[in-house]
């Protein structure tokens, strides 16, 4: 197969880039060259940028591909811009959205693909919903030869689960306390980015998924009591944990408060029967446990990935002070 990357050295997009090298794909990366991850050997780099069309088709001359994958597209303009420049250049065009955009809060679980898509909370999630009903129009419509994977929380060995990232481990490491939020035994999912490539790249070329959806995640459900402990031990370290409504963190920063009333503080468990029955081979083999530890090992080998920002710790302390003087301790 030929296949196109629009990005392709993310936290998702790489694990997906490194297995469908070692897969024989023939892989071309279209991007700026700005990201600090190596693009993995044996892909050809195409430098341009998808926001500005015109680099793009000079970039890509009179190529053509199997199948089409853009991995930074959030708003239908977006789209827009994707169909006039693939409608003819590829037998299948891959856009990700995300898990996020399903009914939030959810009225039954597991979610399967078919659960209606409707989150009034977060406007990152509606833009992908915008999103998938211009492409399912142009399946419908033209027959553009769409597919929409929705994946959940995906990481790599650089990014931690919570808001905040490193400040609120420097917190843990400090004895300090660290915000959960609600009462901390909402589940989550945690994806290691390699075992969704194992997913995902059963869809390329794949007839059966054009014009269809599926959500790609791990079966491991952890309540965030959980995630903060073992990401606290991962470190070799505790984690105080004081627990803060998601309303009352909205109210002191909306931007944190969006994810979390979007999606974080919502118990959210999904059924992977779809994507096993169309890519059997896709397993979870990674437990966050061990994955975990690959993150905690990315930070401790090099000092200056830990990074404090300290806007946010202060936040974390003025937050923490107006819940503790409402309710003191007795």
């Amino acid at each position: 197969m030929k296949v196109l990357f629009i990005g392709g050295t993310g936290i998702i997009s790489s694990a997906c880039s490194r297995l469908a090298l070692q897969q024989g794909v023939e892989l071309y990366l279209l991007n700026r060259g700005q990201s600090f991850r190596e693009v993995p050997e044996g892909a050809k780099v195409l430098h341009g940028d998808i926001r500005d069309p015109q680099s793009v088709r000079a970039a890509l001359g009179g190529l053509s591909f199997d199948a089409v994958v853009d991995w930074i597209t959030f708003t239908p303009d977006q789209v827009e811009t994707d169909l006039d420049l693939f409608r003819e250049r590829t037998g299948q065009y891959v856009f990700i959205s995300s898990a996020s955009a399903y009914q939030t809060p959810p009225s039954r679980l597991p979610v399967v693909e078919s659960t209606p898509l409707n989150n009034p909370f977060w406007q990152y999630s509606r833009n992908k919903i915008a999103c998938e009903d211009r492409l399912m129009r142009a399946y419908r419509e033209e027959k553009f030869p769409m597919t929409i994977v929705r994946p959940s929380h995906t990481y790599d060995c650089t990014l931690l689960p919570m808001d905040g990232g490193y400040t609120v481990v420097n917190r843990m490491l400090q004895g300090k306390p660290v915000i959960v939020h609600g009462d901390g035994t909402s589940l989550w999912t945690l994806t290691h980015h390699s075992d969704f490539a194992v997913g995902f790249n059963g869809l390329l070329g794949n007839p059966l998924a054009v014009g269809d959806v599926f959500h790609i995640t791990s079966d491991e459900w952890l309540t965030w009591n959980q995630i903060f402990d073992l990401v606290a031990d991962a470190f070799g370290t505790k984690a105080n944990k004081v627990h803060i409504p998601s309303d009352l963190i909205n109210a002191y920063n909306p931007d944190w408060g969006a994810g979390l009333l979007g999606d974080k503080s919502h118990s959210f468990m999904l059924d992977n029967s779809k994507i096993k029955r169309l890519v059997p081979e896709f397993q979870c083999k990674i437990p966050f446990a061990r994955g975990v530890k690959e993150v905690a090992a990315w930070y401790q080998d090099d000092p200056a990935r830990r990074k404090v920002n300290t806007e946010f710790d202060a936040l974390y302390d003025k937050i923490l002070t107006a819940y503790q003087s409402a309710f003191p301790k007795e």
